[in-house]
């Protein structure tokens, strides 16, 4: 039942990421959004619980963290402007995007939170012992966080340095991935499901097969390369020497 009191929690806050885009007409803000759905399903499931295991306390602590520091990134990142994407999804759907970006971006985007949020419910409930997975959970989250984090600042620092609009950043952690802070960010959801494989539920896993398939397939990797050859002429060159997610060693450093 505390699940679903998140699940309406997230879709009130959908609400109002909705409402604000009625009013500035912009939707990029629903980026900013995102990891805070999961720090609601984490702190709605702790209110309802009576008294919260050391397992709890590591998976809230975490889950602040890692939201805050990307939910703030982002605002930063989007500050003033609007993704392209959101400007093709709004070309896409029109008239009546104001009325349709309700359920297209707010909603489908709430209920997908929802259920990947699960281990972090599974989690935060779980009273057994800690063990050898919570250890393996954290180090995973641990690397995940520090491999995103570094990612975002690398790209952050190219990108404000002038000449660099259409270059191709090769160097860092993305010399050996060309998506480097997606790649963190999986860690860190397969850090998530060890940390609730004490919950012996098989739904934990999901959430990280989920999250995986959409960073390679659909909003990550996959959406991000479709426009990028054209905003960056090098990046077809990149993309033979570099590996799309796992880091691996570049293709000409093998020679």
């Amino acid at each position: 039942m505390i699940y679903y009191y998140a699940l309406i929690a997230i879709v009130l806050f959908a609400l109002c990421g909705w409402f604000l885009s009625f009013i500035t007409k912009h939707y990029s803000h629903v980026d900013s959004m995102w990891s805070l759905f999961f720090a609601i399903t984490a702190y709605v499931t702790a209110i309802f619980l009576q008294d919260l295991s050391l397992r709890a306390c590591l998976v809230l602590f975490a889950v602040t963290l890692w939201s805050l520091r990307l939910s703030i990134f982002l605002t930063w990142r989007n500050w003033g402007k609007e993704d392209h994407r959101y400007d093709t999804i709004r070309k896409n759907n029109e008239p009546y995007f104001w009325l349709k970006s309700l359920y297209i971006v707010f909603a489908f985007q709430a209920l997908l939170a929802w259920i990947i949020s699960y281990p972090l419910f599974a989690a935060i409930s779980s009273t057994a012992a800690l063990n050898w997975l919570d250890l393996a959970g954290v180090l995973l989250f641990v690397l995940g966080l520090y491999w995103e984090v570094v990612a975002d600042l690398q790209l952050t620092r190219f990108r404000a340095s002038a000449g660099h609009q259409t270059q191709v950043l090769n160097t860092g952690l993305w010399r050996y991935s060309r998506h480097p802070n997606y790649f963190g960010e999986c860690l860190i959801w397969w850090g998530f499901a060890l940390l609730a494989a004490s919950s012996a539920s098989y739904w934990v896993w999901v959430s990280p097969l989920l999250m995986t398939f959409l960073l390679l397939k659909v909003s990550g990797v996959s959406l991000m390369e479709q426009t990028i050859h054209s905003r960056r002429p090098g990046y077809a060159e990149y993309v033979k020497n570099t590996n799309a997610f796992i880091p691996g060693i570049p293709k000409r450093a093998e020679k």
